[in-house]
């Protein structure tokens, strides 16, 4: 290895490609691979290497399995997964002198069970382009990262996003990062952790701005988060213990979750993953710590889709199969009248009963409580920034669904992963507004329109 652009960090060297510009340092460790000793722990330092280690090629993702049926096909799945999974990309500006560029370090959704900083959605480009050090990070997922079992910690993938948070502090001017100058950010599950980390004490000093995308601010206690891992060790006719999960194979755990999430359905309230209120990194949920004030130093821009719920439900029609019966326990469930109910229905008059009570489950789960923790920052003073993403997507009647705004936030429109969401018609100019709102952000706080404080209502993001 003689060509390409070296970096040093704390573990040794690093060798890297550099094209117009761009300098990438892919499959960076910021962890121990969490097997043998290390799996169901908290995560471990890396062990240094030596001579200068290949930064040129992705890493692997966590253990996961694929999307299925309608939705794998407008979403990519990892093609691969292993052991060494807890490592970090970086995109740098080439020529950038150390320490002296804003950072955004990227934790991708996948409801705590899928995805990967491999998936080209992710790449970095546009963003190290405008200036911006663009580090993405993998962490642990599904049974790995957040089960619920006897004798270990609780929470263990956002354990790892804060051990990748901690090394972009420590060692991102090697990049040409500034350490003072971090932005944390993410999209859907990776949005809630997001929220996790900045109403953490000590992960909220790190960082300077924060970026919650579509992103739950729920965590449940550890009983109710518990129920997917007692459900997956009765599948397997194991104890809830480390001992013996640690004694399953990743793919077998994969298979059981699978089988145990099968009938999920966000209306009658799971079985899934989730974040646990543990009394450590999360003392409790991130929708009450930041209405509370935690996180008040820190600028926040936060938002929705406008159409979150479509992203499961049109493709293939699957709304046909939700009725006026589940409609009712969801507004049971979640205490909401005939107004509520009125108010999202005329969004789009005409949608069906099944849409009706996904957009019920957008409403609670993402957009109430987005309103809610940007009044109560308002109030106190604290920088708070919220949008509304609006264009509709014609590909598989998707409209303004989940996930719909990342080829615009990335600028990567005209991609395969992106054609998949868009179609080839989606609007240049609108994904660069998007991507200058979200660079100008990091930068400096402001993503050009009126903080909630100026103006409380979200900023619309939509083409024209």
């Amino acid at each position: 290895m003689t060509d390409g652009p070296t970096a040093h960090v704390g573990a040794g060297a690093l060798r890297g490609t550099a094209d117009g510009g761009i300098v990438r340092h892919l499959g960076v460790p910021y962890a121990a691979p969490p097997v043998g000793e290390h799996r169901f722990s908290a995560p471990a330092p890396v062990t240094p290497w030596e001579g200068v280690r290949d930064a040129t090629a992705y890493g692997p993702g966590a253990p996961q399995a694929p999307y299925e049926g309608a939705v794998g096909e407008i979403l990519p799945s990892v093609d691969a997964w292993g052991d060494d999974c807890l490592h970090v990309n970086v995109w740098a500006p080439r020529g950038a002198e150390p320490g002296s560029l804003p950072v955004l370090l990227w934790f991708h959704g996948g409801a705590l069970v899928r995805g990967a900083n491999s998936l080209s959605a992710y790449d970095g480009t546009a963003f190290a382009r405008d200036g911006i050090v663009f580090v993405s990070a993998n962490y642990r997922l599904g049974s790995e990262g957040f089960s619920v079992l006897e004798d270990a910690p609780l929470n263990l993938g956002l354990a790892d996003q804060l051990a990748a948070l901690r090394w972009v502090r420590r060692e991102i001017a090697a990049f040409g990062g500034d350490p003072g100058r971090i932005t944390v950010a993410g999209q859907s599950a990776g949005a809630g952790t997001t929220a996790a980390l900045i109403a953490h004490p000590e992960a909220g000093r790190l960082v300077r701005r924060a970026i919650v995308q579509s992103g739950p601010l729920s965590a449940a206690t550890p009983d109710r988060a518990g129920r997917i891992t007692r459900l997956i060790a009765q599948d397997l006719g194991i104890p809830a213990t480390r001992d013996a999960f640690a004694g399953v194979g990743p793919e077998d755990l994969v298979a059981a979750q699978h089988r145990a999430m099968a009938a999920g359905n966000p209306l009658a309230g799971g079985p899934a993953f989730s974040l646990a209120v543990d009394g450590d990194l999360v003392p409790r949920a991130p929708y009450d710590a930041l209405r509370a004030g935690a996180a008040d130093h820190l600028d926040l821009l936060i938002g929705t889709t406008l159409e979150e719920h479509r992203l499961w439900l049109a493709p293939g029609g699957a709304d046909r199969a939700l009725g006026w019966p589940l409609l009712a326990l969801g507004s049971l469930r979640f205490g909401v009248g005939p107004a509520t109910l009125r108010r999202l229905r005329s969004r789009r008059p005409g949608m069906s009963t099944g849409m009706l009570a996904g957009a019920l489950v957008g409403e609670v789960l993402l957009e109430r409580p987005a309103r809610r923790v940007a009044r109560a920052r308002a109030a106190r003073g604290a920088a708070t920034h919220v949008f509304g993403f609006a264009w509709r997507s014609p590909v598989a009647d998707l409209g303004a669904a989940h996930c719909m705004e990342l080829p615009f936030v990335f600028d990567r429109l005209g991609t395969p992963g992106a054609l998949a969401l868009t179609g080839p018609d989606a609007p240049a100019e609108l994904a660069e507004r998007t991507h200058r709102a979200w660079v100008d952000f990091v930068r400096d706080g402001d993503p050009g329109w009126p903080s909630w404080a100026e103006r409380p209502e979200p900023h619309v993001l939509d083409a024209g």
